[in-house]
């Protein structure tokens, strides 16, 4: 007789959980798309017959299925960077494996995430704009009268919103899951109930009525594949909050209830439609009797706010992914949770989040002017992420070239055809998502390319180790009690700020450190992967530390760690020497390097000062000046194919 497993209860327990979890984090942006997705798909134009109201729902329906059901749910998930998701860690895990493609493959794929990164950026400025503002809106249905309140109440919920980042959400985070559960049950109910009432609508699951649709409406049609793609504009969550609760969690709380919940209230607000003798402006709303309008409003208003605190901090986590990375300068990144590794805060995004999410909001005015721009960000990343799907296929699964081309290339087609019908909406109000994400692209890239031109300029001021040593040995430089860390970029000789240390003090500590942080291209490094040491000569030692995407350096603590590596030092007298470049834009320099010069020697002034980033005590820091002449990499290239 088999012995029953003891640890299985604890783990559906966990699974329960996580899945619960997910509910707030992962599905509050999809599951607050019924408030307004169908009554957007149904505001152009097109009359509200039953072949109508059908082929929308067809649509609708089969989007959810395709899209989410199946790419995402079945594919994109599996595309996990030891367990963490998104663009940038999709981009991590096809770093290393891009020597398999052409040499322009590696920097295209760099250029891609990038611009997939600063889409998903611009999304934390949409999603809580068009949410709460459309739950608010609630109140034109149970009082007219309250109409010019929607803006002022819109824009409170919005400042409390950002107002408490700066806190955590680790004391409230512990509602999100039940509060988003009981908002998917009230969607279950109401959509249910009209579904009863009217259950021809369920017809609408026959595909042959979205392609009626589309092949009888023509342009109009194609407009309104626009407004029926709101109903995804989640999915890039699905796949960024992969690392939060692992896929099994995600899958069962997407199957066991926020799909069956969107179809039936998508339905439901279909079947109230071609039922009710009236005309239907808010068909969410409307579906709620008399009495269950303002609990319902408010329900809605919390989960449009969780909806939106999950897409914030999914901005933060995706911005100290960027940092580590090097896509983007330094920033403050406070840790809000001595708990969960994911809670973080990011002061400096979340004033510019909110102060763009006032801006669009007071612009706008009406969550149907925002419903212009809102598909536009995540219809271009998910063709992106797809097509770097293709090559996660090819590479990392080793699935056949044909295998691999019709999957992707079915997902792709979907992924075209709702981006093309997007586009069809960037004058009406798309082209503010364009250009924000235009700015943000401009700017990653112009960090990206003017650290590695930096790095690549400290090269050529550098000289051997062997060097260093035989001048050390030659001229006997005094050496003073002590250990000194210089922090110096990987595969460097003696870095520029000791020999400037050197040639003005004529000394060195007795114990040197030429400390090399790397960052890897997983989400986090074992403690046993963290630290390498290697002594060299004279009292030197070579010190590499290694973070991951998903952490944050903390080099004295690192320090701490070091001495159980054979380290001779007490880390509180250590002292830190940060070399703190000037950087010189020559005046001959052509136009266009010179602007992207500029630019990035304005970011790299104004970012985060390295001993606030790598939490180095200010005591035990020393900043050396350092004048570099900026010159343009293709000039640098050249000189050195020339010698």
């Amino acid at each position: 007789m088999s012995q029953p497993d003891v640890t299985a209860q604890p783990r559906l327990r966990r699974l329960g959980v996580l899945s619960l979890g997910a509910l707030g984090v992962v599905y509050g942006d999809i599951g607050t798309s019924p408030i307004y997705a169908l009554r957007e798909s149904l505001a152009h134009g097109v009359a509200a017959t039953p072949d109508n109201v059908l082929g929308v729902l067809s649509l609708i329906f089969w989007t959810l299925t395709v899209l989410i059901s199946i790419e995402y749910q079945m594919v994109v998930l599996r595309a996990d960077n030891r367990g963490e998701g998104g663009i940038l860690a999709l981009l991590a895990l096809l770093r290393p494996q891009r020597h398999r493609g052409s040499s322009w493959l590696g920097p295209l794929l760099q250029k891609m995430a990038i611009l997939g990164a600063a889409l998903v950026l611009c999304d934390g400025v949409l999603t809580p704009a068009m949410s709460v503002l459309s739950a608010v809106e609630g109140l034109e249905v149970a009082a007219p009268a309250l109409e010019p309140l929607v803006l002022p109440i819109t824009v409170g919920i919005l400042l409390a919103l950002f107002r408490i980042q700066r806190g955590g959400t680790a004391r409230i985070g512990v509602w999100f899951g039940p509060i988003t559960a009981l908002w998917f049950l009230a969607m279950v109910v109401l959509g249910a109930m009209a579904i009863f009432r009217y259950p021809g609508v369920l017809a609408a699951i026959n595909p042959a009525y979205g392609a009626s649709f589309l092949y009888h409406e023509g342009w109009t049609a194609v407009r309104i594949l626009g407004s029926v793609f709101l109903v995804v504009t989640g999915a890039e969550a699905l796949y960024a909050d992969l690392g939060h609760f692992g896929r099994k969690p995600i899958q069962y709380a997407w199957f066991g209830l926020v799909f069956p919940a969107l179809l039936l209230c998508y339905f439901g607000q279909g079947a109230l439609i071609l039922s009710s003798p009236e005309p239907v402006r808010q068909p969410f709303f409307e579906l709620a009797p008399d009495w269950a309008l303002y609990p319902l409003i408010a329900l809605a208003t919390l989960a449009t706010v969780i909806a939106s605190q999950a897409v914030i901090s999914g901005a933060f986590s995706l911005t100290r992914q960027a940092i580590q990375m090097g896509v983007i300068p330094r920033v403050q990144v406070v840790q809000t949770s001595a708990v969960a590794g994911g809670q973080i805060y990011v002061p400096a995004l979340n004033t510019l989040l909110m102060l763009i999410t006032l801006v669009v909001v007071l612009a706008a005015g009406s969550s149907a002017a925002l419903a212009n721009a809102y598909g536009v960000a995540i219809s271009t990343t998910m063709i992106i992420t797809t097509g770097m799907l293709f090559l996660a296929m090819r590479w990392r699964w080793r699935l056949p070239l044909p295998v691999a081309a019709v999957s992707s290339g079915l997902f792709l087609m979907v992924d075209v055809s709702f981006f093309s019908a997007n586009m069809l909406r960037v004058p009406a109000g798309g082209w503010m998502v364009l250009a924000a994400a235009a700015v943000l692209y401009g700017m990653m890239s112009t960090w990206n390319w003017g650290r590695s031109n930096l790095i690549g300029m400290l090269r050529t001021e550098t000289v051997p180790l062997s060097t260093l040593f035989s001048r050390l040995a030659r001229e006997r430089v005094a050496r003073v009690p002590g250990t000194a860390v210089f922090m110096t970029a990987p595969k460097l000789g003696a870095p520029p700020a000791l020999q400037h240390h050197l040639r003005h003090a004529h000394a060195l500590h007795e114990r040197v450190i030429l400390l090399t942080v790397e960052n890897r291209d997983t989400p986090r490094v074992a403690p046993d992967e963290r630290l390498v040491v290697e002594p060299l000569e004279q009292g030197f030692y070579r010190l590499f530390v290694r973070y991951g995407f998903a952490e944050s350096p903390d080099l004295p603590r690192a320090m701490e760690a070091a001495t159980a590596h054979g380290l001779p030092m007490d880390p509180t007298e250590v002292t830190y020497f940060i070399g703190r470049e000037t950087l010189i834009v020559p005046p001959d320099m052509p136009w266009f390097d010179r602007v992207r010069e500029r630019l990035y020697v304005f970011m790299f002034r104004n970012a985060l000062r390295a001993t606030d980033f790598y939490r180095i005590p200010p005591r035990q820091a020393v900043e050396i000046g350092l004048w570099v002449e900026a010159v343009p990499m293709r000039r640098r290239n050249a000189a050195a194919d020339k010698d």
